[in-house]
């Protein structure tokens, strides 16, 4: 008796492949693991494996299989996992589809020509920004933000632009699901602190990281509009205190806030009444 033909371009499934939803377990299981080395910096395998729950010799044949893809590749001095040149290229393709970075790379130059600091534009990214793209000042002494590097929200600049116009029940639950690392005694690890430094932002149009991620360093940014209205990215200038000094941060400021207008396709909205100071920082 023949059995009903099978319809064209649904592979015959096999047990173990595929989950109820119609997906692929194994790489359901690699994306997982994938996720758990971009969101460190160098893992072994016993701790990608304990992260995820999962046995070390599945861990290590997935691992296997994403190196020879050079989506990971493994240190061999230290024992640790990293992310691969070829995932590397698969995030540039999604900048390229946003179309923000090209928009924003003239903008970038111009900004850190006028600064004489490193420029730098970021995106929200789960709990914290993802740089996409950097002007790097001539300076020997520089910040230096790599595309695909990520940043505690509460210690960046760009994470402060672009919490300070989040909606405030979101800001609060945002907020409140934080872990509010100390990175320095300048860090406003408490909510409130933060709460506080969010609502002088929103109503002035600028964040300032004044040494809260890395002393002797300071970050000013401004919040990049999309035609909604609503904080999409942000841009900044990063540079050593020294360079950065409070007689130059009224200047920096109009430049970032300058370059983030320009940026923008919407109007932000306005800050609500009491949200904080508009005076100088």
């Amino acid at each position: 008796m023949s059995s009903e033909p099978r319809k064209r371009g649904r592979p015959r499934g096999r047990s173990g492949d595929a989950g109820d939803s119609g997906g692929v377990r194994a790489l359901d299981r690699a994306l997982d693991i994938l996720d758990v080395i971009a969101a460190a910096s160098g893992l072994t395998l016993s701790e990608i494996a304990q992260r995820l729950g999962q046995a070390p010799s599945t861990v290590h044949r997935v691992l296997v299989t994403l190196a020879a893809r050079g989506v990971v590749e493994s240190d061999d001095v230290n024992q640790t996992w990293h992310v691969g040149p070829t995932a590397f290229r698969h995030g540039t393709a999604f900048m390229r589809r946003s179309g923000l970075v090209e928009r924003a790379r003239p903008v970038l130059r111009r900004l850190m020509e006028a600064t004489g600091e490193t420029a730098n534009l970021g995106i929200l990214n789960g709990d914290a920004v993802l740089f996409l793209s950097q002007a790097e000042t001539h300076e020997t002494i520089r910040a230096f933000f790599p595309p695909g590097t990520r940043s505690a929200l509460h210690a960046s600049g760009i994470g402060k632009a672009l919490l300070a116009h989040m909606p405030a029940p979101e800001l609060r639950r945002t907020v409140g699901a934080m872990v509010l690392e100390r990175f320095t005694p300048m860090t406003l690890a408490e909510p409130q602190a933060l709460l506080d430094d969010l609502a002088r932002i929103r109503a002035r149009g600028y964040s300032l990281d004044n040494e809260e991620r890395t002393l002797g360093m300071r970050c000013i940014a401004a919040p990049i509009f999309d035609l909604a209205g609503e904080a999409a990215a942000g841009i900044s200038v990063s540079g050593p205190v020294l360079r950065m000094s409070d007689a130059r941060l009224s200047a920096i400021c109009e430049f970032v806030i300058g370059a983030a207008r320009e940026l923008s396709f919407g109007t932000p909205p306005a800050a609500a009444p009491g949200a904080g100071e508009s005076g100088p920082v």
